[in-house]
């Protein structure tokens, strides 16, 4: 099993204990959790029977921040086992820039958006998927005309393959340097707990940052 999917499979196994947060994750909506793979990393790609590795998953709800803090230690999904774990607050402070720890995932229906959407299409995609994402969370409407970010960077050369559900999509590397604006800054934040672009909830989009 990959990386990605036995840290889903060990999450989703984890909701699956209480009815409510059974029916949160089942809901057709964002899922406002997302987490990064095993550390440390393996040279050889190949994560090792026995041995002790740490995820990171990070929420804007506070109330799934405490059921997994709870509910993970001595969890078991077969392929994994939680040991312990701590609740942690991201300071909210200036950002300098954020950027993808695990690749962040476009779907289309014409499958890799390199193939026929441009750059800055792709740009406007992340944007709105973030917007939809705050105003859905914060029961709100917030005006869209603002610069997210002064510039993206791509990391990767060719597309970063992530498996999902029996298929492989592409994703890609991202940094941003993020905008003096207010909204953008409140913008990045947010994504460091929900993730950017899409199936945050499957280990993709997940960003780090680093302040000014």
């Amino acid at each position: 099993m990959k990386a990605s999917e036995a840290v889903s499979y060990f999450l989703d196994s984890a909701l699956g204990k209480e009815e409510d947060f059974l029916k949160l994750h089942e809901r057709r909506e964002y899922k406002y959790y997302t987490m990064d793979s095993f550390y440390p990393c393996e040279k050889d790609g190949i994560y090792k029977q026995g041995k002790i590795y740490a995820i990171r998953i990070r929420t804007v709800k506070q109330e799934l921040a405490e059921y997994f803090s709870r509910m993970l230690i001595h969890h078991t999904s077969g392929e994994m086992e939680g040991l312990t774990g701590e609740l942690r607050i991201i300071p909210k402070k200036q950002l300098e820039r954020v950027y993808s720890l695990t690749p962040v995932i476009i779907k289309t229906e014409k499958g890799y958006w390199r193939e026929h959407m441009s750059v800055p299409e792709f740009e406007d995609r992340i944007k709105i998927n973030l917007i939809k994402k705050y105003n859905q969370f914060n029961h709100t409407k917030i005006e869209e005309n603002f610069q997210l970010y002064n510039l993206i960077e791509f990391k990767n050369k060719v597309p970063v393959k992530v498996p999902y559900k029996n298929i492989t999509l592409l994703g890609d590397k991202i940094n941003l340097i993020a905008s003096n604006d207010p909204m953008a800054q409140e913008l990045l934040y947010f994504s460091l707990g929900t993730g950017l672009g899409e199936n945050n909830a499957r280990a993709s989009g997940f960003m780090n940052y680093q302040y000014i």
